[in-house]
């Protein structure tokens, strides 16, 4: 299938109809949607019951993304982190099967270094069996050096809107994954994204895609993945 949703699940009062009935916005949510991604834990650690509970409220072909902890990425920049990582993953295991995609993205300012990124992916990689998808914002990430080591690792680069690098706007690394991630353009996580932008973009899919919409900030975000996922079907 192509996963398609949005970076939280919370449904503005516009597309309130289109997720009717009762229990909470996520098990509302997962009746018309089948993917999400996670940011909040970009920001502050969940319990693993959390996550447990999350899974629990939604259907079996359900599948989460995971945003991974600033405090990893931001702060120590992917060095000297591994009780950081091993907690990551012990919390967010809690979503079982449903786990889909662990996303890694990264500060514009952090450039690529062969050493830090491979010790870094590596770990990353033995510690969970979930997809591995990175954003990287740093144009020393778009080389084929960086290209090939990403597929070495098995992650795949996130395909960004609006993109930061001539590559950017397409998936690159490790081809077992594609992750599209759209934050609105030309107005970051504002911007709606009109019919023939889905049209085109819903024109790129292929079967196991991931596609999430970030332009949140104006309520976009909900309203254009219903609109994709009737374009292609999901």
């Amino acid at each position: 299938m192509i996963c398609i949703g949005t970076a939280g699940w919370s449904i503005p009062a516009q597309y309130a109809e289109a997720f009717a009935g009762t229990g909470t916005h996520l098990a509302r949510y997962a009746t018309r949607m089948n993917a999400v991604e996670i940011n909040s834990s970009f920001y502050r650690p969940h319990q693993r019951k959390t996550y447990e509970r999350w899974a629990a409220s939604v259907p079996d072909g359900f599948r989460f993304s995971v945003k991974l902890p600033r405090s990893i990425t931001q702060e120590h920049r992917l060095k000297d982190c591994d009780a950081l990582l091993s907690r990551f993953l012990e919390e967010s295991a809690g979503l079982g099967a449903k786990l889909g995609v662990i996303l890694v993205q990264l500060p514009p300012t952090l450039a690529y270094d062969a050493d830090v990124a491979a010790d870094f992916f590596v770990a990353l990689r033995q510690g969970t069996k979930a997809a591995i998808a990175c954003e990287p914002r740093h144009a020393s990430w778009f080389t084929p050096k960086a290209d090939a080591a990403l597929k070495k690792w098995h992650v795949a680069r996130v395909a960004a809107d609006p993109p930061r690098a001539p590559a950017d706007g397409a998936p690159g690394g490790w081809q077992g994954l594609r992750y599209w991630r759209l934050h609105g353009s030309p107005k970051i996580y504002y911007s709606d994204y009109d019919a023939k932008a889905l049209k085109t973009l819903a024109g790129k899919q292929k079967p196991g895609d991931w596609c999430i919409f970030d332009n949140t900030a104006a309520f976009a975000a909900l309203g254009n993945a219903l609109a994709l996922a009737s374009l292609i079907g999901a």
